[in-house]
């Protein structure tokens, strides 16, 4: 038949594009036809993603840029902590997407077709993705396309958001630190929200400047804009230019993403569960859970076995319950989890990697009393 594939992968973004190099250099999927379907093939530098990481993995030559320690400040302490062996690594989104069509180009089984999805639907003996000029039919579909109304309509779990206005700048004297990112800096106002600053500079006179919230509901654009602005004059800068602007919001939540996989469609991504619940941080995630999924892929389960829950699961629930709850408190509870400066310990934890003494170390770390109270809104929701 034809508009016939093994498999369709729906979005070529950046789990679309992972899994398929992922299957690309697999030999299991030599021979399998594979399509890539998307609205946009010829996407621009729309995002830019960071990630630490010990053993490099797919994307090493299309980082741009690496910092071997990073910063965490409040309000009474300042602590950079040098994270070997960990590298803080930034990729920029358009480069990675270059890099990845160029590589599965090359190969013969795997075709990009450029077009809107409208509508996704299961059949007997497999599933359809339709566009608007056209129907394409597969054994499975790996479906990446993000439906907030998912969200939207439950009530069983906390949906936060790590939301974020990004400033490119330039400034007229050399301000920045370029050995050190800046991961969160908590000494700005926090209204009565968990707010940071995240700096990554590429030059003295040269950074990426994020304001960035985990909270509920989104700010008016401008309020963003002003908190960039009063952070570059309290470093003294009053003379920048602004080279490139860049926004997002991410979903933080625990919500089971899996239930909406059927015989023949399987969802990766954002839309799948990949971003890391308790932080919004989705670059590493994908790297992970999409080289899982190509070991689900080739053990044959059914697609409904597919499962990402796991006890880090439990842990990002009952953080997100406490930040639900008290966000006035996230300088806090950040701040005390990085005071001891045992920042390999909470990566591992974070990369859902950490033994239980890690796991132990960092819960100690917390408040006691609200992590108990979130833990059991987490063992004891219906």
């Amino acid at each position: 038949m034809q508009n016939q594939y093994d498999y369709i992968i729906l979005g070529a973004g950046l789990s679309g594009l992972t899994t398929a190099l992922r299957m690309a250099r697999d030999p299991f999927f030599k021979n399998v036809s594979i399509a890539i379907i998307d609205q946009d093939l010829d996407k621009k530098n729309d995002r830019t993603w960071c990630f630490w990481e010990i053993t490099p993995d797919l994307f090493e030559s299309v980082v741009s840029y690496s910092w071997p320690s990073v910063l965490i400040k409040g309000n009474k302490q300042s602590t950079t902590i040098d994270i070997s062996p960990y590298t803080y690594k930034k990729v920029e989104s358009e480069q990675l997407y270059a890099f990845a069509k160029a590589e599965l180009s090359q190969h013969s089984n795997i075709k990009f077709i450029q077009g809107k999805v409208t509508h996704v639907s299961e059949k007997e003996n497999g599933a359809i993705a339709k566009t608007v000029d056209n129907e394409y039919h597969a054994t499975t579909i790996l479906n990446s396309i993000y439906k907030p109304k998912q969200l939207e309509n439950q009530q069983k779990v906390v949906v936060l958001q790590q939301h974020f206005v990004g400033w490119f700048v330039k400034t007229d004297k050399a301000v920045f630190n370029t050995k050190v990112a800046t991961y969160m800096d908590f000494s700005i106002p926090q209204k009565g929200n968990c707010r940071f600053m995240y700096i990554l500079p590429t030059s003295p006179q040269e950074a990426l400047i994020e304001y960035t919230l985990f909270s509920k509901d989104l700010l008016p654009k401008k309020e963003y804009e002003e908190a960039i602005k009063d952070y570059l004059n309290n470093l003294g800068v009053t003379d920048y230019e602004i080279t490139d602007r860049e926004y997002g919001s991410i979903p933080m939540t625990t919500y089971n993403f899996a239930q909406h996989n059927s015989k023949h469609v399987l969802h990766i991504g954002t839309a799948g569960g990949w971003t890391k619940a308790s932080t919004g941080y989705t670059f590493k995630h994908t790297l992970k859970k999409s080289a899982a999924l190509i070991d689900f892929l080739k053990s044959g389960k059914p697609l409904k076995n597919y499962s990402l829950k796991n006890r880090w699961t439990f842990y990002d629930g009952v953080l997100l319950e406490v930040l639900a709850a008290h966000n006035e408190r996230g300088a806090e509870i950040f701040t005390r989890m990085f005071k001891k400066g045992k920042t390999a310990h909470i990566f591992k934890f974070l990369d859902e990697e950490s033994s239980y003494k890690d796991e132990l170390e960092v819960i100690l770390s917390a408040p006691k009393i609200p992590f108990i109270k979130g833990a059991f809104e987490v063992l004891f929701k219906k």
